[in-house]
């Protein structure tokens, strides 16, 4: 026997990802309680997710979990899950940057964060990484403006520009920017550069896996021979970066790199979420990368020299990085002396308010047994 239950939600879009905006104070405190519920509402257990609002791809199974601060150096804490569509397993692990652009306009909305006349900043703690964000929102009147001429791409039409800057990003999960103490492991016979700003992720060249790293999504997603070894190679990865056994977490995320096709451009990308490619890329994972091109000798470091983008010594402050759908634009910031100290890592992402109310889901009378959840921290 299960019961219906509701729960207030808005579904935003933020960035090229959407899902539902929660607030912490109305769900239960354990995770593995969170997480029964975030399986239901999402109808997770099926290709379509045809029982929720999944919308039976990665970049739709997301969740953002929001409440007032504590901290002194934040308005709001937000808390990312990542809902499995298919399994039952939520992972509380990794942050999602393209969510996160919609967390200022949800702060709000929902009365968390007085409005300001022209621009509002809302500063926010991520749960997930315990790191800072500041995200500016656009507030004339003193109202959130969805509407707006800014274009990114793999997202249809024009919104207003919403700029994020993440702080002290370094050593997100592990504690330091390379956290095998080196640019490049091998790993099967393949040059990996393991890097961890704002994500975990590991780097490789597209080539090394007979790719050009221009392939589209579908074409990389029905390459089972390729995702199959790139597996084997990122829970190695996961080992030596100090994150454990990561076979049923996200992280770290595979990045294949490859030298842009366009003069304008910085790399070409390929980004998994891990087991399928994105149509995009993460924000995370864009900073993480574009991080990763000042530092000597990382993948996409050895890339970017090649490709004539940056000098062997130099530190590169613009970065656009090709992605399927089109590009992402990031200004790096570094501290004085040393490109493998990032002060700080800013981009305009795009938001969009899409539905208010209460949502509705059901939970069994005896708790699941079968649940998977990776915790945050």
């Amino acid at each position: 026997m299960t019961t219906m239950n509701s729960i207030p939600c808005m579904i935003m879009r933020g960035g090229t990802s959407r899902g539902p905006f929660l607030r912490m104070k109305d769900l239960p405190d354990s995770q593995e309680a969170q997480a029964e519920i975030l399986l239901n509402l999402m109808g997770s257990g099926h290709a379509l997710q045809i029982d929720g609002i999944g919308g039976g791809d990665p970049l739709t199974s997301k969740v953002a979990i929001v409440e007032r601060s504590s901290h002194p150096g934040a308005d709001v804490d937000y808390l990312f899950a990542q809902v499995d569509v298919l399994n039952r397993r939520v992972d509380f692990n990794p942050n999602c940057g393209n969510m996160l652009s919609a967390v200022g306009p949800y702060a709000l909305e929902t009365g968390l964060v007085e409005p300001q006349e022209g621009t509002t900043v809302v500063r926010v703690r991520n749960l997930n990484t315990q790191r800072l964000i500041e995200c500016h929102v656009p507030t004339p009147g003193r109202q959130v403006a969805y509407e707006g001429d800014t274009h990114i791409s793999g997202v249809p039409g024009g919104a207003a520009g919403i700029q994020l800057s993440f702080l002290d990003i370094v050593g997100t999960k592990t504690g330091a920017l390379l956290p095998t103490g080196q640019a490049t492991d091998t790993i099967d016979g393949i040059e990996v550069t393991c890097l961890d700003a704002a994500t975990p992720i590991m780097m490789i060249k597209a080539a090394d896996l007979g790719l050009s790293g221009r392939e589209s999504p579908e074409e990389l997603d029905e390459n089972h021979e390729m995702l199959k070894r790139l597996e084997l190679i990122r829970r190695e990865a996961g080992q030596r970066m100090g994150l454990g056994d990561v076979s049923q977490s996200v992280l770290p995320k595979p990045v294949l790199l490859s030298a842009p096709s366009s003069d304008s451009d910085t790399l070409c990308t390929r980004y998994f979420v891990p087991h399928r490619c994105h149509k995009a890329i993460a924000v995370t994972g864009a900073i993480a990368v574009a991080s990763a091109i000042s530092v000597p000798g990382t993948v996409a470091n050895q890339i970017a020299i090649e490709a004539g983008k940056v000098s062997a010594i130099g530190r590169l402050a613009q970065v656009r990085l090709e992605h399927p759908s089109g590009f992402i634009d990031l200004d790096v910031e570094h501290r004085q002396g040393n490109p493998a100290d990032i002060a700080r890592v800013s981009l305009i992402r795009t938001a969009r308010k899409i539905m208010s109310g209460d949502i509705f889901y059901s939970l069994p009378s005896v708790p699941s047994t079968d649940m998977n959840i990776s915790k945050a921290g």
